[in-house]
């Protein structure tokens, strides 16, 4: 008789071992496919966009220190001077930017020591005043130190300055008016989107006269003055940095949207709904809430949400200037270039790129070997680069 042939059965050990290798997989696919989006010639911002909006974001902040100026067509190698205390005489804004300063404590990492933190806290007076005094027309708001804590703790002083300039003339545009009323604007797009989406839901807000005020803090802040986990905060950036300046507001819905039943189930009057929505649970499913987002957007597009009545009474400078800005950003030379044409001049290049610790390069060497084997031999070269921006990254994925 002939041997029967012998089926390989896999137990419930390799099952759950190829299901944990899976998104080890993605992570190292989504790192070759940003090192090779930053280095073709013009850089291809679609998939750097792409790669920070899908699952997990832009994974690690050294990538992020490589990504989101790409992203803002921020130059690296031509950054603003180092400021100078000058910068503080005499600026109107001063006594209250460094009172914001102060109270932000609980936006730096556990564990900083004083001495540390009191430095970064002078880096953020002078990136905030820097920008205010480059740009007469934009004016500070409580909260928008903030934002500029998150960009200053991971990409560093300078990069920083450059970034924040952009995002104030753009993104932020309609929240540095001299009044609220840009703000109340943007503002207004929130309920539009709910009342297409749950009509039971928004009759119930608008029953219970809250507004739109306890979203106020989410949006002029991006979500850091009200997020605790510092990685929470840095994956909405990588979205919102990715998308259009709006999203923030359709986070908002699908905040408001995905805390359903809670709303439902308080007491219909302004007080309870306010402070329910109010206050962010910090076990929030924020992939989930940005797939969300997306279709939100999808479906209801800011053009569409914008012929209402109530939103056709003022032009938001962020939304009609956005188009021309997304278009600059598609001719960006990648960093290989710039560094070349810049080579030997002054500006320093980035100074903040962390290398790899040292007596480490054999550890590297075993990480570029490994991924090589996963992803094929194409990747070697591609890898093998890659280790010299983001040496961290590497080392993640194989522990």
């Amino acid at each position: 008789m002939r041997k029967g042939r012998r089926l390989s059965v896999k137990g419930p050990a390799t099952v759950s071992g190829a299901r944990a290798a899976e998104p080890e997989s993605k992570k190292k696919k989504k790192l070759v496919a940003i090192h090779q989006a930053l280095n073709v010639d013009p850089v291809d911002v679609e998939t750097l966009r792409q790669s920070a909006i899908s699952e997990g974001g832009l994974l690690t902040d050294e990538i992020r220190r490589k990504v989101w100026p790409k992203l803002l067509n921020v130059n690296v190698y031509t950054l603003p001077p180092k400021p100078g205390k000058d910068i503080r005489e005499g600026h109107k804004d001063y006594n209250q930017v460094l009172m914001d300063v102060q109270r932000s404590l609980r936006r730096f990492p556990h564990g900083m020591r004083p001495e540390e933190r009191g430095v970064l806290q002078e880096q953020l007076i002078n990136v905030i005043l820097y920008v205010l005094q480059r740009n007469l027309q934009l004016h500070y708001y409580q909260g928008y130190h903030d934002i500029v804590v998150t960009f200053l703790l991971v990409v560093g002083e300078r990069i920083a300055i450059a970034l924040m300039e952009i995002l104030s003339c753009h993104h932020l545009r309609d929240f540095m008016d001299p009044t609220m009323d840009s703000t109340k604007h943007i503002l207004n797009y929130l309920m539009p989107i709910l009342e297409r989406v749950n009509p039971e839901l928004h009759d119930f807000m608008q029953r219970a006269e809250v507004g739109t005020i306890f979203a106020l803090s989410w949006l002029i802040t991006w979500y850091g003055h009200v997020l605790s986990k510092f990685r929470h905060t840095v994956r909405l950036y990588d979205f919102f940095l990715a998308s259009h300046p709006l999203m923030p507001v359709y986070i908002a819905a699908a905040i408001v949207l995905h805390r359903e039943k809670e709303v439902l189930s308080c007491d219909c009057d302004m007080a309870s709904v306010h402070q329910l929505l109010s206050k962010i649970p910090q076990d929030l499913p924020y992939e989930v809430l940005i797939i969300r987002a997306e279709e939100l957007f999808s479906h209801y597009p800011p053009q569409e949400l914008a012929k209402q009545a109530a939103l056709q009474l003022r032009k938001s400078i962020t939304i009609s200037t956005f188009q021309d800005f997304q278009m600059a950003t598609s001719q960006q030379r990648p960093d290989a270039v710039l560094r070349k044409q810049f080579k030997g001049k002054s500006c320093p290049p980035l100074a903040n790129t962390e290398a790899a610790p040292v007596g480490a390069s054999q550890l590297v060497k075993m990480a570029v070997w490994g991924l090589t084997a996963t992803l094929g031999a194409a990747a070697f070269a591609v890898v093998n680069s890659a280790v010299e921006w983001a040496p961290e990254f590497v080392f993640q994925l194989f522990p």
